[in-house]
């Protein structure tokens, strides 16, 4: 189907084309291209919709043809039971037709017209009743097997757009915002599926269809052939409804989309709304967008039922002039006269879902187009295979420690100015080094292209003397432990969140890890001890048991470097210190870096570096820093001795 949507749409790209090809003036050729333009998008429109039904084929295997098969199938068994039913009736005698003008009664008859009126007749019914059965049977099961099918590829798709989103590298999540895969898993991927699901339907309607011609035309080629051209012509004069579906489908993408970014903002925020007394605005930006959704919703309603209303209505006219002409023009017998009835009471519907499925597949493009777009940009960004995403266990062993050698790097390679320019350093191993400077200095950056995050535009990251391939520098991410600023915990108990990052750990290895991190104290306290449910980010404890939490979390994974991007900023004194007595327990065991605003937190470490513009200004340990008097340190320290006293 897909290949063919293309032959199509390059057939039109043809007669389009040059002069050449048609010989045609240029006005002429520009009015046509004009004319061939909506044909044009919608074909390429629905050939984004026939390639992920390949997926689908894919997906599903040989079952998928299986299953079309079973559909042509019961669409014949329940078509011969009709095109049956009335000659055999006829040919029984219950019936003035001799039903000789329907091929095969006479021959499937013959056994019964030495029986009994009353015989024959129930025997014709039981054979009716069982066609019947056999098609209820094989459409229940059809049925079913569909929704494993559907539930199936819903889970496979989710689940495979979900780890290519964790495939990609730091820098994709850097330019999206969370709000857009919310909106892509609970929007646009839904609609996708549905729409592919409408596709399948409309393939098997097609199917379905085919198989009522066929029978038809063996009846009578005369009506079957002025149904089809009712049809044809009332698809074209329906090609304004396929365009204005597709218009409804992306106000919805869009209307979605900054529904999930206002809803994911104003939850984040809550406490400042409620703070701030702002309820009322936010309601009733709320409403507003439920209106718009509710009026976009009500045009496409209504655009359907134009096109259903428009096909009842024409059915109506077309059955009478058709019962007409069969019986004054066509002298069509009675007996194919009724099948003919029957057969467009099943035709003609099928036409009118031919195009409300059109439009309905025309709706959800723009969510296949939307789910696309993000697909070719993840998949650009990839860093990892799946194998590699569920490997824990692969790390890379630092001997002698990590260098930077002449790190530049821009977030916007169109913009002349640098996060960081022209950084040299180097970390020895199982050291303390601290990064200090003021807010926008380059410090996380720094961090951020240290632990494989981010790639340098210029220079590279050495560990133990050499660069690091993109694996390697994945596997040596499986060393680090990170522990940030806003320390980040799941909505369940505190056992669940400390063997997210070490599954296979044991209960006394989370004591130990707590312990370690001050916070076994406060833990026996709680309720239900480490059973506890912390509530959404934590939110049931302190910011200094859900910073040692996290510190404890990052050291149950055993890491070989440990990195606390101004884990203490947002302390109080008592809890600075437990974190520091923490720290200096880890000093010696393994790697330690550091972003801090308060210097207190790092007195013990071996080197300080001090930046400022993204560039290095001062290096050297705590003690020699602090002695220069004029240097940056040395003014950042006096500074906060001020703001302390």
């Amino acid at each position: 189907m897909r290949e063919h949507a293309c032959r199509l749409a390059g057939m039109l790209k043809i007669l389009s084309g040059p002069d050449q090809i048609l010989s045609m003036s240029r006005a002429k050729r520009k009015d046509g291209e004009k004319r061939s333009m909506p044909i044009m998008k919608e074909f390429n429109g629905m050939g984004i919709v026939f390639r992920y039904m390949n997926k689908l084929r894919l997906f599903a295997g040989t079952k998928l043809y299986v299953y079309l098969l079973g559909m042509m199938f019961v669409s014949l068994l329940q078509s011969f039971g009709l095109v049956l039913l009335v000659p055999m009736l006829g040919v029984i005698g219950l019936t003035d037709s001799s039903a000789s003008s329907i091929p095969f009664s006479q021959t499937l008859a013959a056994p019964l017209k030495g029986l009994p009126q009353d015989k024959a007749l129930a025997i014709v019914l039981i054979a009716f009743l069982l066609l019947l059965g056999i098609q209820i049977v094989l459409q229940r099961s059809q049925q079913i097997w569909n929704q494993k099918l559907e539930m199936g590829f819903d889970r496979h798709m989710r689940e495979e757009f979900y780890e290519s989103l964790l495939a990609a590298d730091w820098p994709f999540f850097l330019r999206r915002r969370k709000s857009d895969f919310i909106h892509i898993m609970e929007s646009e991927l839904p609609r996708v599926i549905d729409g592919i699901y409408m596709a399948l339907g409309f393939v098997t309607t097609l199917l379905f269809t085919a198989v009522q011609i066929g029978l038809a035309l063996w009846l009578s080629v005369e009506l079957t052939f002025s149904i089809l051209i009712c049809g044809v012509v009332l698809a074209l004069l329906s090609r304004r409804n396929v365009r204005k579906s597709k218009e409804l489908g992306e106000r919805i993408t869009d209307l979605s989309a900054r529904y999930f970014a206002g809803i994911t903002d104003q939850f984040s925020g809550i406490k400042d709304i409620k703070s701030n007394r702002m309820e009322g605005q936010h309601t009733a930006w709320f409403r507003s967008f439920n209106q718009d959704f509710q009026d976009n919703s009500m045009q496409f309603l209504k655009l359907q039922s134009r096109t259903q209303s428009v096909y009842k209505a024409v059915s109506g006219f077309l059955m009478v002039g058709f019962l007409y002409a069969s019986y004054t023009l066509f002298h069509v017998s009675p007996d194919r006269l009724i099948l003919i009835v029957l057969l467009f009471s099943r035709l003609w519907p099928k036409m009118s879902w031919l195009q409300s499925g059109w439009e309905s597949m025309a709706q959800a493009i723009p969510a296949f187009t939307s789910l696309t777009a993000l697909q070719k940009e993840y998949q650009a960004a990839r860093e990892m295979d799946a194998g590699k995403m569920n490997n824990q266990s692969a790390r890379l062993r630092v001997i002698h420690g990590i260098e930077c050698r002449k790190i530049s790097f821009r977030y916007d390679q169109t913009l002349p100015a640098y996060a960081l320019r022209d950084i040299n350093l180097r970390i020895p191993v199982n050291s303390m080094t601290a990064f200090v400077g003021k807010s926008g200095a380059g410090k996380s950056t720094l961090i951020d292209i240290l632990i494989g995050l981010l790639k340098p535009e210029k220079g590279e990251v050495l560990v133990d003397g050499r660069a690091l391939t993109p694996e390697e520098r994945i596997d040596f991410r499986g060393t680090v432990s990170y522990v940030s600023q806003d320390p980040f915990l799941f909505h369940s108990t505190l056992r669940e969140n400390l063997a997210v990052a070490a599954p296979g750990a044991s209960e006394a290895q989370m004591w130990e890890a707590l312990t370690f991190a001050s916070a076994d104290e406060f833990v026996k306290k709680l309720p239900q001890g480490l059973d506890t449910v912390l509530g959404d980010r934590g939110v049931r404890l302190s910011g200094g048991e859900r910073q040692r939490v996290v510190l404890a979390r990052a050291i149950l994974r055993k890491p070989a470097i440990l990195v606390l991007d101004e884990a203490t900023s947002a302390l109080d004194s008592e809890n600075e210190r437990n974190i520091q007595m923490a720290l200096d327990r880890l000093k010696g065991t393994l790697t330690i870096i550091v972003i801090a605003h308060r210097l207190s937190t790092i007195r013990g470490a071996d080197q300080v570096i001090v930046l400022e513009n993204g560039s290095i200004i001062q290096q050297g340990g705590y003690q020699q820093l602090s002695s220069e008097q004029e240097g940056a340190f040395g003014t950042l320290l006096r500074y906060q001795a001020v703001v302390n006293s």
